[in-house]
Formats: structure tokens, C-alpha cells, sequence
């Protein structure tokens, strides 16, 4: 009788996570075994054009450090991109989540999903307005101080990693909010009450417990950044050549796919080696 209930119970699961499955499969391992497909050859399989099977264009990468220097300016805006965002955002979680109540919160939550009801395009060059000579931020701070002022931070690595902390913060401020608002506040309350400074209840209380949710902001924001190429190129000018727009140009551009497909399989394979070395210290965050 056990066995049989088990059994439906293995069933009635498979049934409910068969659609998740099917769309994994179409959406991210069929594109993968595809472009795993063009990496390996010599040329583009269209036309009359003629191909085949070589190791060619990782051999590319290997031989060119031009590819290996790019991609370790990648993991380094990543790394700064999820740093800043880990630090603006968190605060700005715990006051949405422990401090501010009832409409307060719903404008502050409008105001922190905003990005997300806009195009990508619109708010890079949103920021180019403001970032450029003689531009929004140049204006404000020359009005502001008595002495004449010029700012022109566009086309900079300062103005890329500003665009993207404004588009992937969101990320690390809701997974955070969720994890803390998973928080009892009787635990903080019993913490002050035995008189515990502030310092202490964040330290030993908030922070472990909220960590979940911060790595979890971390992750999705470090991964996307690594492989970033609109906001360098756009907010960066001829300083924005990172990985990613390599890898944009190759496809885009130079129409050499199997190159771009083997870029990105370096990319994957590299990010995936650095969650894997991390996740022993991630473990112990989430403990």
C-alpha cells in the first residue's frame, strides 16, 4: 500500500515538473547543444559555404591573449558591478523590509522595480544624457558649486559600471527583501531587549540569516555582468571592448559564429569554475 502511494507520489511529481523540464530542455539545452554544434566548426554550415569539424577556435583562444586579457577585465567589472550592488542595495532592503510600513513601502517598492518597466536602450542612454559633457550631472554640480565645474564622465569605465549597477541593483534588493522579511522580528526584539547595540543584531542576527538571499542577488547579478556587451559599448566608447562585445562582434560583425559560439562556451566553462571555487565559502554563508 506504501509502495503504490509512493509511486503516485513519484508520478503526480513528475507530472507537475514535466512542463519545467520541457521548457529547459527548449530553451536552454537545445540552444546549447547548438551553439556546443558551431563552436567546433570551421565555418558557418549556410550556403555553399564548406565546413568541418576542428578545435580551431578554441585553439583561438589559447593562442591570442588578447581573448584570456579581455575576459579577466570581464570577471573584474563583474565582480565590481556585484560589490556595489551588494552595498547599495542591502541597505535599501533592510529599510524596505524592517523600517518602512504600509504606502511608503509600495512607492519605495514602484521606485525600485522602475528599471525593469523600461527598455535597456532607453536607460543607457538615459545615463549617456546625464554622464556626458556638459550633461545633466556637469549642470547640477555647477550650479550647486560657486566655482565653474566641468564633469564628463561618459565614455569611461566609471559611466559602464554605473549603468550596470542601475540595471542589475533590483535583482540583489528584492532577493534580499524576501530573505529578511523571512526574519522574525521577535529574534531582533529579543536581541535589543537583552541589550545588544545595533552593530551586533546586524552582524550576528541580520546577516547570516538574510545571507541566503543576498548571494542568491549576488549570483544572478555577477553572472549576466561577466558577459555584458550594450553598456560597454554604448557607456564606454573605444574603453568599452570588453569580452562580451568580442563575442557580440563576432556574431554580429565579423559573422565568424563558430568563433562567438566558442567564446562563449570559454565564458561558460569560466564562470562556472569560478561558482564552483566559491561555493564552498557560499555553503557556509547559507549555514
Amino acid at each position: 500500500m506504501g509502495g503504490s502511494l509512493a509511486r503516485k507520489d513519484r508520478t503526480r511529481a513528475a507530472l507537475l515538473l514535466a512542463p519545467a523540464y520541457l521548457w529547459l530542455t527548449l530553451a536552454v539545452f537545445l540552444p546549447l547543444s547548438a551553439m556546443a554544434f558551431f563552436s567546433l566548426l570551421s565555418d558557418v554550415p549556410f550556403g555553399d559555404r564548406e565546413w568541418h569539424v576542428t578545435l580551431d577556435n578554441y585553439r583561438a583562444f589559447l593562442e591570442t591573449g588578447t581573448y584570456a586579457a579581455l575576459l579577466w577585465k570581464s570577471v573584474k567589472l563583474g565582480v565590481t558591478v556585484t560589490a556595489l550592488s551588494v552595498l547599495a542595495g542591502f541597505p535599501c532592503a533592510l529599510v524596505l523590509a524592517k523600517v518602512i510600513r504600509g504606502r511608503a513601502r509600495e512607492a519605495m517598492f514602484l521606485l525600485v522595480i522602475l528599471p525593469f518597466w523600461s527598455n535597456s536602450l532607453v536607460r543607457i542612454f538615459s545615463w549617456a544624457i546625464v554622464l556626458r559633457g556638459n550633461g545633466v550631472l556637469s549642470a547640477a554640480i555647477d550650479a550647486v558649486l560657486p566655482w565653474d565645474v566641468r564633469v564628463n564622465l561618459m565614455f569611461s569605465p566609471t559611466a559602464i559600471v554605473i549603468g550596470l549597477v542601475h540595471s542589475y541593483l533590483p535583482y540583489v534588493i528584492l532577493t534580499s527583501y524576501l530573505a529578511l522579511q523571512a526574519i522574525d522580528d521577535s529574534l531582533i526584539e529579543a536581541a535589543r531587549a537583552l541589550g545588544a547595540p545595533r552593530r551586533t543584531i546586524l552582524m550576528r542576527i541580520i546577516l547570516p540569516l538574510a545571507a541566503p538571499g543576498i548571494v542568491a542577488g549576488a549570483v544572478l547579478i555577477f553572472v549576466p555582468v561577466v558577459g555584458s556587451f550594450m553598456e560597454p559599448r554604448l557607456l564606454g566608447g573605444r574603453l568599452g571592448t570588453y569580452y562580451g562585445t568580442v563575442i557580440e562582434d563576432q556574431f554580429v560583425a565579423v559573422f565568424n559564429w563558430p568563433l562567438g559560439a566558442a567564446l562563449s562556451f570559454i565564458l561558460l566553462a569560466v564562470v562556472l569554475a569560478i561558482l564552483a571555487a566559491a561555493s564552498p565559502a557560499l555553503r557556509r554563508a547559507l549555514r
